[in-house]
């Protein structure tokens, strides 16, 4: 299952709301609806970029930044986990 912590959140002129990070398991690929966990936060994920190229998929390991709709950059922040709404989607912990 996808999971992304996010390093930094961008916004970019004409693009929008940016998150940027390492995939560390899964695959990210555009048009996936991902959520944000802990704020629950669910958008599509419009492009995937590494490098200022565009990818069909990003795997683990890969540093990609990746343009997500009608999701302001205040509402994201570094340590969100970004995963696939469709398949076991990360969760904040209940409780310790």
């Amino acid at each position: 299952a996808l999971r992304l912590p996010l390093q930094d959140v961008y916004k970019i002129g004409g693009i929008g709301t940016v998150p940027v990070g390492r995939v560390e398991t899964g695959v990210l690929k555009p048009g996936m609806v991902v959520v944000f966990a802990p704020a629950n936060i669910t958008t599509e994920v419009k492009s995937v970029e590494m490098h200022h190229e565009a990818l069909s998929e990003a795997l683990p390991g890969d540093n990609v930044g990746f343009n997500v709709k009608n999701v302001s950059v205040k509402e994201l922040r570094r340590g969100y986990v970004a995963g696939d709404s469709k398949n076991s989607p990360p969760r904040g912990a209940q409780d310790f």
